[in-house]
């Protein structure tokens, strides 16, 4: 009985070793599968003053004017969020305005589309103006924007401690961050004191 246990063991060997012997080698030749490319590949279609128009600008303004007295012939109104839901969308807007911070200074990213000019000749610099002024020092450029982005961070904070204090002073520190970005880049040489007090809130 051993005996053939034996024989069985040795026939299973021989066979296996003439399956090794026999099966196909890999190619080592084969194409081997390409290497994922994991570099981000931004595209910048919009322009700054696109991003500064449909993102910076109104939700900066939706800050401001989430807390606020309003005094009427009516009587006193006492803005603030409330709810649940006006939290939620003050919270929304000061998302979108501290990721734009970061949309502003992708590299590549132009004041403004070809053949734009300025909409208030005078009082804000052309996109011509403007350009040379960011390239000739981006490292202040993108300094200025990371004021925004801290500024915003103070208003989220207060946003997610449902703190109407702080989420009112940080709307000065945006404030703020916004004016020393425009007194570089956006006003013109000489503009008058008056003309740049308050624009800020309106232009942004």
């Amino acid at each position: 009985m051993k005996l053939r246990v034996f024989y069985c063991l040795c026939a299973a060997g021989v066979a296996a070793t003439i399956a090794a012997a026999c099966s196909p080698k890999p190619d080592a030749t084969a194409a081997k599968p390409a290497a994922t490319n994991t570099a981000a590949e931004f595209r910048t279609t919009a322009t700054i003053k696109d991003i500064m128009d449909g993102i910076v600008d109104p939700s900066a303004d939706y800050l401001w004017d989430s807390v606020a007295t309003i005094v009427t012939r009516a009587g006193t109104e006492e803005r603030r969020p409330r709810t649940p839901e006006d939290w939620k969308n003050v919270r929304r807007r000061a998302i979108a305005m501290i990721e734009a911070t970061n949309l502003l200074i992708m590299d590549g990213r132009k004041v403004a589309h070809p053949g734009e000019v300025s909409e208030n000749p005078g009082i804000e610099l052309g996109p011509e103006d403007m350009q040379p002024l960011i390239d000739a020092d981006r490292a202040t450029f993108i300094q200025r924007a990371h004021a925004l982005h801290d500024a915003g961070m103070k208003a989220l904070e207060a946003i997610d401690k449902k703190d109407v204090d702080g989420l009112s002073n940080a709307g000065e520190t945006i404030d703020e961050a916004c004016e020393q970005c425009h007194l570089k880049y956006w006003y013109p040489p000489n503009t008058p004191e008056i003309l740049k007090k308050g624009s800020v809130r309106k232009q942004s």
